[in-house]
């Protein structure tokens, strides 16, 4: 019998393979094989969907209700680089709009939009944990405080620039952050290749690991 995941990349197959090998229960394994899936689709695409309930023994729709429900799951193409702006109340307050206004302008790209060539998507998101530092980006979930406007602008145009292969929290902040929530301790030297989680076991991490 055919593997659902055959038309996947064989490093993808292997990682979907030793995942599902880490839960007793398969359908415990939806969410890490969602991202799998995203980033052999870019998006959790239908097909995507039905591949991983195929994989786990559940229904296209059961999947789809996990999917949906959790917004880090993009239903449609992402661009490479996934620049996310909280606008939560914190944020808010300490002028998260007008740090989005300035990546919108300095992306050409409103709200769930991605610019012509691929490279960037742009969206409000709800908070993300990071209030001390607020306003709070992301760039493919890797997290930057303490943005200004002028400085989101800057990220964008760096963004387009320079096409970094990896985006890393530390470098990022360096670059464009401001206020921290808290002291974030040693440095870390892997990040995000993907609009996924830098996550080693997805194959969504670059940089020394």
């Amino acid at each position: 019998m055919t593997s659902p995941i055959a038309n996947w990349s064989p490093e993808n197959q292997e990682r979907a393979n030793k995942i599902l090998a880490t839960y007793p229960e398969k359908r415990s394994a939806i969410m890490p094989l969602l991202y799998l899936a995203s980033l052999e689709h870019n998006h959790a695409s239908n097909e995507a969907m039905c591949q991983v309930a195929e994989l786990i023994g559940i229904t296209p729709s059961q999947v789809r209700s996990v999917s949906t429900f959790y917004t880090m799951f993009k239903q449609e193409p992402v661009g490479k680089y996934l620049v996310s702006v909280c606008t939560s109340i914190s944020c808010h307050l300490l002028g998260g709009n007008e740090v989005f206004d300035s990546v919108s302008d300095a992306a050409g790209v409103g709200h769930n939009q991605t610019t012509e060539d691929g490279q960037i998507s742009v969206e409000h998101v709800e908070c993300i944990g990071a209030c001390g530092g607020a306003p709070a980006v992301q760039v493919n979930y890797e997290l930057i405080e303490g943005v200004t406007p002028d400085k989101a602008r800057a990220l964008v145009e760096w963004l387009t620039q320079t096409t970094p292969a990896v985006v890393l929290a530390d470098e990022m902040q360096q670059l464009f952050g401001g206020q921290r929530s808290f002291d974030w301790g040693p440095a870390e030297h892997a990040g995000a290749i993907a609009p996924v989680p830098a996550f080693g076991p997805y194959g969504s991490a670059g940089g020394d690991q």
